[in-house]
């Protein structure tokens, strides 16, 4: 095992919570006075930060109107996954508890709210396996800008090079580029192999099962 710590992206890399985030965004939308979004539609914007969703879900730029769907939005996707309406993918437990046992610590570094993680790794009992917890309201810069990353690191005692970013889109590549992290694709989500082409990568995996046999967990 050459990493002293493992990060990683959670939706779509460790879990999928499509269905709680397909019915914040309903909420929010028509809320606001938008026709609801297609699940397909919403599922491809997974991974962004909510802000920038909206404007990609609507055709509106608009930083109030951003920020409006965003406040209708994050409370109910928090309660949802609290209340469990997420699912970890295939292999995701036995993968921490791999590293946990191997004595690798972990973290989670996303674009979703602090709360709405520890809601999570409440519900499906995981926050024993995470050494840090990084959401996007804990930092000023959100992915692909490395602050959290790096700041995750500081507090692991890690240099960048000692660790594995792991993640299912291109902003989680640009990121661990930005950080000077090894990265792996992790191929759970909506973004085909072929697009990870042009980033720094140590290793593609087309599930969890062969990312725990590929760091020997």
């Amino acid at each position: 095992m050459q990493y002293q710590a493992v990060l990683f992206d959670f939706d779509y890399t460790l879990g999928d919570a499509t269905e709680a985030i397909f019915r914040a965004y309903t909420h929010a939308l028509t809320t606001m006075g938008h026709p609801a979004p297609e699940r397909e539609t919403v599922r491809r914007t997974i991974g962004m930060h909510v802000t920038d969703s909206y404007t990609q879900l609507t055709g509106d730029p608009d930083p109030d109107n951003q920020q409006r769907c965003f406040e209708l939005f994050h409370p109910v996707a928090r309660d949802l996954q609290a209340q469990g309406v997420v699912e970890l993918l295939p292999g995701a437990m036995e993968l921490l508890e791999g590293l946990h046992a191997a004595g690798v610590p972990t973290a989670l570094v996303s674009t979703k709210n602090t709360d709405s993680l520890q809601a999570i790794l409440r519900a499906k009992g995981l926050e024993h396996l995470f050494a840090r917890v990084v959401g996007g309201d804990m930092v000023e810069r959100g992915k692909p800008d490395p602050e959290g990353t790096l700041w995750a690191l500081e507090q692991l005692g890690l240099k960048p090079e000692q660790a594995l970013y792991c993640g299912d889109t291109t902003i989680d590549a640009k990121t661990a580029q930005a950080a000077g992290c090894h990265f792996c694709a992790v191929l759970n989500g909506t973004t085909p192999a072929e697009e990870f082409g042009g980033y720094p990568h140590v290793h593609i995996s087309p599930d969890l099962w062969d990312l725990k046999g590929w760091l020997g967990v």
